[in-house]
């Protein structure tokens, strides 16, 4: 990765967005809609990625939140030992995202495992017992209404945008299938290269160009797997991440969360236990804009009281890349949220 710093032009943005939009389009579609040919805007995607300035990777499709449990984890670390707690989780499969926030000691932690009694013995008996750990609290998010994967930039025109939507339709009789070993290698190959081609995928996966593709089609059309094309937002202009706590009241929860995930600020927003229910996570342009968001908020939802509201002083993980302090993707750690929490990670 290159050491000099630029900010990601307005090409740059345009090219993102469209493949938020769609990931793993072909360049000629993408230089179609762009109105550029294919060679310019696979050459654009090639600095972009090869700087660590956008990457696509992998991210939790709507039906895979019915399998697993996921948790915000608030970690208090021993003076002065912070960085050493970071490098040590984020090289956790199960640590999907590390902020550090609200001061030099804590970090604010997004973690995922296969089920609730994972969970339990993750945050029970593993987490305690890395090294300068002081203390955690956690929340389980008991129901997702938006995740990190569904945020969009605003870079295309409306026209632009609807050439690229493809809604996927999700077949609710077959939710209950589970992610089989072949799954959990292919996710981990996707999240280093989410445009990576079947037959790539499948040299490295030592099984057919085929299987590869019936099988991703198949975690897509059950809602099991989406893709999400990220990129470094202080260099985009997005260099604000605000994290509410807030409660709300519970018969009105469903429709205040659902509501709250059209606002183009939402970054994240889910339901969780403990004593506020509702977390709301945002990417701001200005730290001004902290307090006039939430003075939306209030606008829009009077019922909403909002308890906490913490700035992410840097990213250090963002769904399992490990990011420089200029929000750059520097290597991967791909999530394998199945992984047995006794074996690899203590």
């Amino acid at each position: 990765m290159q050491d000099d710093v630029r900010l990601l032009s307005e090409d740059d943005l345009a090219l993102i967005h469209a493949l938020q939009l769609r990931p793993r389009a072909s360049w000629t579609d993408l230089g179609r809609v762009l109105g550029v040919d294919p060679v310019t805007v696979a050459r654009r995607w090639q600095r972009l990625s090869e700087r660590g300035e956008a990457w696509i990777g992998v991210s939790p499709g709507p039906a895979l939140f019915d399998q697993v449990c996921a948790a915000y984890v608030d970690i208090d670390c021993a003076a002065g030992k912070t960085d050493d707690v970071v490098a040590a989780l984020a090289a956790h499969p199960h640590m999907l995202t590390l902020e550090r926030a609200g001061g030099s000691n804590r970090i604010f932690a997004t973690v995922a495992t296969g089920d609730f009694a994972q969970m339990s013995r993750y945050t029970l008996d593993v987490l305690p017992a890395v090294a300068h750990i002081a203390a955690l609290r956690t929340q389980i998010v008991t129901h997702w209404f938006a995740e990190g994967g569904s945020w969009r930039i605003d870079a295309l025109a409306p026209g632009q945008r609807e050439q690229l939507r493809t809604p996927q339709a999700v077949a609710a009789d077959d939710r209950g299938r589970r992610i089989t070993a072949l799954d959990r290698a292919l996710l981990g190959e996707l999240s280093r290269d989410g445009r990576a081609t079947h037959s790539a995928l499948a040299n490295t996966l030592a099984t057919s160009a085929s299987t590869v593709k019936r099988r991703l089609d198949e975690l897509i059309r059950l809602g099991l797997l989406s893709f999400r094309c990220d990129f470094a937002r202080p260099l985009g202009g997005w260099p604000v991440a605000v994290t509410y706590s807030a409660t709300a009241p519970t018969a009105a929860l469903p429709d205040i969360g659902y509501d709250l995930i059209r606002l183009p600020q939402t970054r994240n927003c889910a339901a969780v236990s403990g004593t506020h229910n509702l977390i709301l996570q945002a990417g701001l342009h200005s730290v001004a804009e902290v307090t006039r968001f939430e003075n939306q908020l209030a606008t829009l939802h009077p019922a909403l009281t909002v308890t906490e509201r913490t700035i992410t002083l840097r990213h250090e993980k963002l769904l399992g890349r490990i990011l420089d302090h200029h929000g750059r993707s520097r290597t991967v750690v791909p999530p394998d949220i199945w992984l047995e929490t006794h074996s690899g990670v203590e």
